[in-house]
């Protein structure tokens, strides 16, 4: 990443949840990663092996099969408060990648951020606290290639002590942040109190 991404706040600012309001809090609510998907757990089932990284090329399309995602991506950039902006919410299965940043395959710390629902339903990352590691998260570029990672780790983490450095820092390998909204929520407290990020590194192209 370039150091413009030092000192953002929350990766995805528009946490309101509407579906989440409509339903009653109770009713409905993403899957929360378990503490055995943590860094703090240990590797599990995950490789330390990397593949070398892939020449920067734009990424038009996201997979991860564990949760059935397979969404178009969009570019996105900074907000005036600079945050990440974030993909238009009545489109649910659509995620975006911050262009400014590095691109998915390419050495740094490549971001991708969507929503988990929206006035209709789950979005896009609804199920993202449901992932393990291990698991692939797969990216068609446009040369080509596809950049295939694996995940080493799925974290939940408070908007108020968001870790900016380890979530957005450099990197000297190829590694994907995938996330979303997330943790705890609050009707009253403006939806929900988190987000939930995904962590991978590349293991090869195709």
């Amino acid at each position: 990443m370039t150091n413009r991404s030092k000192g953002w706040g929350i990766a995805v600012a528009a946490c309101a949840g509407l579906w989440m309001i409509q339903n009653g809090s109770g009713e409905v609510s993403p899957p929360v990663p378990s503490a055995a998907q943590a860094f703090a757990a240990g590797p599990s089932v995950h490789t330390d092996a990397a593949a070398d990284p892939l020449p920067p090329s734009d990424p038009v399309r996201l997979r991860i099969p564990e949760i059935d995602v397979d969404t178009p991506l969009t570019g996105l950039g900074l907000a005036a408060d600079g945050t990440l902006e974030v993909p238009p919410a009545e489109n649910r299965n659509l995620a975006g990648w911050y262009e400014d940043g590095t691109r998915p395959g390419a050495e740094g710390t490549a971001i991708v951020a969507g929503h988990v629902d929206n006035a209709e339903g789950p979005a896009v990352f609804y199920a993202l606290g449901a992932l393990k590691k291990g698991h692939r998260i797969e990216v068609d570029r446009r040369d080509g290639r596809t950049a295939v990672f694996t995940i080493d780790a799925v974290e939940v983490y408070d908007k108020d002590r968001f870790p900016d450095a380890k979530v957005y820092g450099e990197a000297d390998r190829a590694e994907i942040r995938v996330i979303t909204c997330g943790g705890g929520f609050s009707e009253k407290g403006g939806g929900y109190q988190g987000n939930v990020v995904a962590f991978g590194h590349l293991i090869g192209a195709r």
